[in-house]
């Protein structure tokens, strides 16, 4: 009776209002999500260690917003070229891993919506390029590297991963 009592009162507040999926739903949302998505320390520690991540990471921004800064190594295709210039700059058998500026922008979804159009396995980078930048990974500007040093709100400051 008092569990009873105890789902009632939690089925009245707001987080359990809809309930929770099943775990069979849940555990399929949640595995087709890592289809889709990459971690920034994900991609930080397959660029950083030896030999071939398997991946190429694509920026989708204009000029302007690569020389202010992008990920060493990354390919630079704006969204509104991918029709164009896919062909010559990426390798359909290469999985392609796109990114943007952040949370707030969709553009690493309109670039990895029009890749997988064309034909391309891809993921998104989840945060962008401001969670990178942010978690403190080392960056290229159109003068040369940079680097800031890690927000404690979205990385460990003195230890080597999240632990996630």
């Amino acid at each position: 009776m008092v569990m009873t009592s105890h789902l009632t009162a939690t089925a009245d507040h707001p987080v359990l209002r809809v309930a929770p999926a099943s775990p069979a739903a849940a555990a399929a949302y949640f595995g087709a999500s890592l289809a889709f998505h990459a971690d920034v320390s994900d991609v930080a520690a397959a660029l950083a260690a030896d030999g071939d991540p398997g991946f190429v990471v694509l920026d989708s921004r204009s000029t302007a917003s690569w020389d202010q800064g992008h990920v060493p190594g990354a390919v630079h295709l704006p969204t509104a070229l991918i029709l164009e210039q896919a062909a010559a700059l990426l390798d359909p058998a290469v999985p392609v891993v796109t990114y943007c500026w952040g949370p707030g922008c969709n553009g690493a979804t309109r670039a990895a919506l029009a890749l997988a159009q064309l034909g391309y396995r891809v993921k998104e980078m989840l945060g962008g390029f401001e969670y990178w930048a942010r978690e403190g990974f080392a960056f290229e500007t159109s003068e040369g590297p940079d680097r800031r040093g890690a927000d404690p709100l979205t990385a460990p400051v003195d230890a080597a991963d999240c632990g996630c």
